[in-house]
């Protein structure tokens, strides 16, 4: 199959735009990191119209797929781990074609994960952590069980590859697995939830009442990067400066909550200007110092 696919990939190495190409095989156990194909081949540009373009291949009963990926979308990818099989892809394939070791490169610093890029993928998943954690709360306190243990499970997840990237590793698909030698605590709260005879009811009391705690120990270093970023100006900003800030955009839809949570907390101080409405003022915000 490799060989088949040479003319497709030699044909794309021959292009000054391409960056890199790599081959992944699919793997003998059951956690499929190919999407079930049997060949995987990465093809990352400098350039291109999309930023990802797809095409499926058979040959002798098996498939093949092919990844063109625009290097600004990866970078995106491994910034907001939105496509975690290709940390997998990139450590682990076959290299086939290398510009200027940008592949190697590229490794290079998965494998070191810099304390900069660590801080952003940590609040970006403490962020996901919070909203997940207090949707699922209020609908605890609402008696929907159900949804609230759907929203807690997600907020698990966000806790557990939180844990991951605090000790200097990528989230992998098999996050579990991972956390399990990283974090027991987090893994057996998890298991607990998933297993335990207790009530669901009770299972979701004891969980929020053990999260709070590992929630708030991580709370100074899961908000260092915005914390950072706001601390750039001397003053205070309003909401609407802050959706403008480029370095916050990474929050997206979380950011508000978040917001309140880093007030809550006493991270970050509540101003308010008057405006022209009697008893009616603007919230602007600054980090406490």
């Amino acid at each position: 199959m490799e060989d088949l696919l040479r003319p497709l990939y030699q044909e794309r190495a021959s292009q000054p735009n391409t960056l890199g190409v790599i081959l992944i095989e699919k793997g003998k156990d059951a956690f499929t990191h190919t999407d079930h194909f049997d060949l995987a081949l990465l093809v990352i540009v400098k350039e291109a119209e999309r930023n990802v373009f797809i095409k499926h291949y058979d040959y002798n009963k098996s498939k093949a797929t092919l990844y063109t990926v625009k290097e600004s979308q990866l970078k995106e990818w491994l910034l907001f781990g939105s496509n975690r099989k290709i940390v997998d892809w990139i450590v682990n394939g076959k290299v086939l074609f290398d510009r200027n070791e940008y592949i190697t490169d590229l490794r290079d610093e998965l494998l070191e994960f810099p304390a900069e890029e660590r801080q952003i993928k940590m609040g970006i998943e403490f962020a996901k952590l919070i909203r997940r954690y207090q949707d699922g709360k209020a609908f605890f306190n609402a008696n929907q069980h159900l949804d609230a243990y759907n929203y807690v499970i997600h907020a698990l997840h966000h806790l557990a590859r939180l844990a991951i990237i605090e000790n200097g590793f990528h989230p992998e698909i098999t996050v579990w697995n991972q956390v399990k030698q990283i974090d027991p605590q987090i893994y057996k709260l998890y298991i607990e939830l998933l297993e335990s005879e207790e009530t669901l009811e009770k299972r979701l009391e004891l969980l929020f009442l053990a999260s709070e705690f590992l929630i708030h120990s991580r709370a100074k270093r899961g908000a260092n990067h915005i914390l950072k970023v706001l601390s750039q100006r001397n003053g205070s900003w309003t909401f609407g400066e802050m959706m403008e800030i480029p370095e916050l955009k990474v929050y997206s839809v979380d950011l508000e909550v978040y917001l309140e949570f880093l007030v809550d907390k006493h991270f970050i101080n509540v101003e308010k200007l008057e405006t022209k409405g009697k008893g009616i003022y603007h919230r602007t915000y600054s980090v406490n110092k």
